[in-house]
C-alpha cells in the first residue's frame, strides 16, 4: 500500500509554531495610554500632518516639474516641518507618560530611531532654506528625501497602531 506521506517526511514538514510577539503595552501602560490627553493630541496631529504632507508633496512635485509655485511649495514644507516638530515634542511627552522615558521606549525603539532620521532631514531642509545653502531646486529635492523618510516612518507607526489594536482585541477575547 502506498502512503500519501513518505516515511520520515511528516516530521520534517511540520509547520513551525507561530511566533508570539511581545505585547506592545503592559496593562498599566495601556491604562496610562488611555488616560492621558497626549494620546488624543497624537491622534489629532498625525492625520493633520499626513494631510499637510500630501498637499506639500503635490506642491513640491509641481514646482520641480514646472518651476511654478515656489512660494507655495516652500510654505508647505515649512508647515509640514512645523507639524513634525509639534508631533515629535508631544510624542516624547506621550512616551514619558506611558513608558516613563521620553524616547526609545522598547515598544517604539525602531520607530523612534527612524524618527531621528526624519527629523534630521526636515531640519536640514529648514537650515538650507534659512541660510540659503542650496538652490531652491536642491532644497526641494532635500524636502522629497525628508518626505520619503517620513512616509516610511508613518508606515512604521501605522503598523504599530495595528499591532496595538490586535493586542487589545486579543486581551478582550
Amino acid at each position: 500500500m502506498l502512503s500519501a506521506t513518505p516515511p520520515g517526511l511528516a516530521a520534517t514538514t511540520r509547520l513551525p509554531r507561530a511566533r508570539q510577539r511581545p505585547q506592545l503595552y503592559t496593562a498599566e501602560q495601556r491604562k496610562r495610554r488611555d488616560a492621558t490627553r497626549w494620546t488624543l493630541v497624537q491622534g489629532l496631529l498625525a492625520p493633520v500632518q499626513f494631510f499637510v504632507f500630501l498637499v506639500s508633496l503635490v506642491l513640491v512635485l509641481r514646482f520641480l516639474a514646472s518651476g511654478q509655485g515656489e512660494t507655495a511649495a516652500v510654505v508647505s514644507v515649512l508647515a509640514k516641518t512645523s507639524l513634525l516638530y509639534a508631533i515629535m515634542v508631544t510624542g516624547c511627552i506621550w512616551e514619558k507618560v506611558v513608558f516613563d522615558c521620553y524616547l526609545f521606549a522598547p515598544a517604539f525603539f525602531w520607530e523612534d530611531v527612524f524618527s531621528m532620521l526624519v527629523l534630521a532631514l526636515h531640519t536640514a531642509y529648514l537650515a538650507a532654506w534659512l541660510f540659503g545653502w542650496l538652490t531652491v531646486d536642491q532644497q526641494m529635492w532635500l524636502a522629497l528625501a525628508a518626505y520619503a523618510s517620513y512616509a516610511i516612518n508613518a508606515t512604521q507607526f501605522i503598523l504599530k497602531l495595528r499591532a496595538a489594536r490586535l493586542d487589545t482585541q486579543a486581551a478582550a477575547a
